[in-house]
């Protein structure tokens, strides 16, 4: 099967930059739902501790259960509230906080304008007042930016609607509440940081999706993906490769198949627009299942060493590349 390469001085050099942003290690939460984007759940939770991260967020019980033992808060952001020490839970609707089991630590997050998710901005002063009456420990409060990387004023008006539930949280009478808002985007491009917690996700990982007006900070990619030789052949000119002979040799020349394909999560695209390996060699024809084949003899090919750069290739973002790899792929830190 291919091989995901994950590299660990490169993790922490991204998360070091953002560190410089934040002032802070303690202030980094670590975002590892969906198999920590693709990399691996529980190696980039080791990885991340090992650095001194704290915190990390996860999307339901069942990741938070792999990684608990490695810090000291896990913010679940999909799951029904429980009493738990190391958890806390996003409440995202008045009816997340009613099924909530008494006790439980949970962070509401408001919608301060994505419309995704989140408790509406007239509805706060109602869920402070249940999550108090239900006896609920609310650890944080939190919102999620829609345009952190785009340029206009949006995201400046979502920071505002967020500073106006900051207040109702305090007229109320809460404490020790952390409050945070900022995502990979928003810590990238801002020059000041004054909340208590950074979500970072796509950033540690080593991609930057602002555009060029704004601030370069420098990230590496954390992933590199390899596939195996499985077999080789010479083809004459004019024979066909793969499902629907898609590709038509214009030579003589030797290629082969590696095992590398649609099952494994990476993309099939269009064998008219063929994908363009790290190594700058074309896919050629179809990419099957378990299968692609290059014009190449080697035992092993880099298909990919920066999401971002593949994505372009597809029409999608670095995000989809990595987090579609399957989770069967061995992963090694180097």
């Amino acid at each position: 099967m291919a091989t995901i390469f994950i590299n660990q001085d490169n993790f922490y050099h991204n998360l070091n930059q953002i560190a410089l942003k934040t002032g802070s290690i303690d202030k980094i939460a670590m975002v590892l739902k969906d198999n920590a984007y693709g990399h691996g759940l529980v190696l980039m939770g080791r990885l991340a501790s090992n650095f001194g991260i704290k915190h990390a967020v996860v999307k339901n019980h069942a990741e938070a259960e792999q990684i608990k033992t490695l810090f000291q808060t896990v913010l679940v952001l999909g799951d029904r509230a429980v009493r738990d020490e190391i958890c806390t839970y996003a409440v995202n609707t008045l009816g997340d906080i009613e099924r909530a089991e008494e006790g439980a630590k949970v962070e509401l997050k408001v919608d301060t304008g994505m419309h995704r998710n989140g408790i509406a901005m007239q509805e706060v002063e109602c869920a402070l007042e249940r999550i108090g009456e239900r006896q609920l420990d609310l650890v944080g409060v939190m919102t999620h930016f829609r345009s952190a990387d785009a340029m206009g004023s949006e995201l400046f008006w979502q920071q505002k609607q967020f500073v106006s539930a900051k207040e109702k949280v305090r007229k109320a009478g809460f404490e020790n509440v952390r409050f945070h808002s900022h995502n990979s985007a928003a810590i990238l491009r801002a020059g000041t940081f004054t909340e208590d917690l950074v979500r970072v996700g796509i950033a540690a990982y080593g991609y930057n999706e602002l555009p060029e007006p704004f601030e370069a900070v420098p990230l590496k990619p954390v992933m590199k993906l390899t596939a195996k030789r499985v077999a080789a052949r010479r083809l004459k000119k004019g024979e066909r490769v793969g499902y629907g002979g898609d590709f038509t040799a214009s030579k003589e020349m030797t290629v082969s198949t590696y095992d590398l394909g649609y099952g494994d999560g990476w993309c099939r695209g269009d064998s008219k627009n063929p994908y363009i390996t790290a190594e700058g060699l074309p896919v050629l024809g179809r990419v099957s299942m378990d299968f692609i084949v290059l014009e190449s003899e080697k035992e092993e090919v880099v298909i990919m060493e920066n999401a971002q750069k593949a994505a372009k290739q597809f029409g999608t973002i670095s995000y989809e590349i990595t987090t579609a790899l399957s989770k069967d792929i061995e992963r090694i830190v180097v």
